[in-house]
């Protein structure tokens, strides 16, 4: 039996008198109508499809034809082979994670089925896959960088710096004597160095718990390594971005302006009194006052001296639990401050400019 043939709209079949309804007809393609462009009409016509934009354009004029272009084309999502050049037509998972080894199988296979063959296979090559030593040691650093991280309230950049600088560690292999904590302290502790958010060794120690000998050593082995990386050009990530290796440079010490923000900022001072308690710590190091003193006992002598200037006046007591110093350590460095009070507030009217009482400072 033959087929009857497509019919149209208003047609008649002729076993059949009535005519067929539009909505009868099955959907066909119209192919006769073509999209042109209105003011070169080119035939055949010059059209460009922006799936950027989601515009049809003339290529010839510019003219926009269409818009909300659908982009039809294959979406590839993994990029291992992008420094080769080659075409990878893999279309599942996400872009490996720089600061692992190895394939990074992320598929969970789950219990069900047990007894399935082939599901004991798949299993037991996701778990010789999770199960690598390297990556394990790895995880757990990471776990702990984000977890004291997270405790000091960092930036995910500071977080990120100092996770790629223990994957460097870790690689090169020449920490193997040193404890997994330790190495972990001394990456974030040059990590906010590396981001202008300078720690201390003491502010470190009480993080983590690893001793500031400890701490110490091991940051110089560290910052002898970086820098011998930027020698040799390997990449470091800050900011959590990827920039030439002699991103790394190596800092001074933390001195008492870095602490100084942070601290006011702790005691809940308002944004003028930390600007001239910034202002004073850096005149006390230019002037060479406190030469020799810790930077957190001579940044809390400043903002014990700047809040009797200001008339809001705060004691060592106060002040003691947010710079991590006794409040007898806070008075000591205050009294040898004070003896400089001339070469910091009254040479060059510095006080008389900021509006300061030098009137009100306690006597020592």
């Amino acid at each position: 039996m033959v087929a009857p043939a497509v019919l149209s709209p208003g047609e008649v079949r002729p076993d059949v008198a009535a005519p067929i309804k539009p909505e009868d007809v099955e959907y066909q393609d119209n192919f006769s109508i073509h999209l042109i462009c209105e003011d070169c009409r080119e035939m055949p016509p010059n059209l460009v499809e922006e799936f950027s934009s989601g515009d049809t354009v003339c290529g010839t004029c510019g003219l926009v034809l269409s818009a909300r272009v659908v982009d039809t084309r294959s979406e590839w999502r993994t990029f291992s082979n992008d420094d080769q050049n080659g075409d990878d037509p893999s279309r599942v998972g996400d872009a490996a994670n720089p600061l692992l080894h190895g394939p990074q199988l992320e598929t969970n296979i789950s219990f069900a089925d047990g007894n399935n063959a082939r599901n004991k296979e798949l299993r037991a090559a996701q778990t010789k896959s999770t199960a690598d030593k390297s990556n394990k040691t790895l995880l757990q650093a990471y776990r702990l960088i984000g977890e004291k991280c997270d405790q000091w309230q960092l930036s995910s950049s500071i977080t990120d710096t100092a996770k790629h600088m223990f994957k460097m560690a870790d690689d090169s292999r020449a920490f193997k004597s040193k404890s997994v904590d330790a190495i972990v302290a001394g990456c974030i502790f040059l990590s906010c160095r590396q981001n202008n958010n300078p720690r201390s060794f003491r502010e470190l120690h009480h993080l983590t718990g690893v001793p500031k000998k400890d701490i110490g050593r091991v940051f110089k082995q560290l910052d002898s390594f970086f820098n011998k990386q930027n020698r040799t050009g390997n990449a470091l990530i800050t900011g959590g971005q990827v920039i030439p290796g002699d991103a790394y440079k190596s800092r001074e010490a933390t001195s008492a302006p870095e602490l100084c923000r942070r601290y006011c900022n702790a005691l809940g001072m308002r944004a003028r009194p930390v600007m001239l308690a910034q202002s004073l710590a850096e005149r006390m190091v230019q002037r060479g006052c406190l030469a020799g003193r810790s930077p957190l006992s001579a940044c809390a002598a400043c903002i014990f001296m700047l809040s009797h200037l200001i008339g809001q006046p705060l004691s060592p007591r106060d002040i003691a639990p947010v710079a991590g110093v006794s409040d007898g350590t806070i008075r000591t460095a205050y009294k040898l401050l004070y003896n400089f009070r001339e070469t910091l507030l009254i040479e060059d009217d510095w006080a008389k400019e900021k509006g300061l009482d030098v009137s009100k400072l306690p006597a020592v």
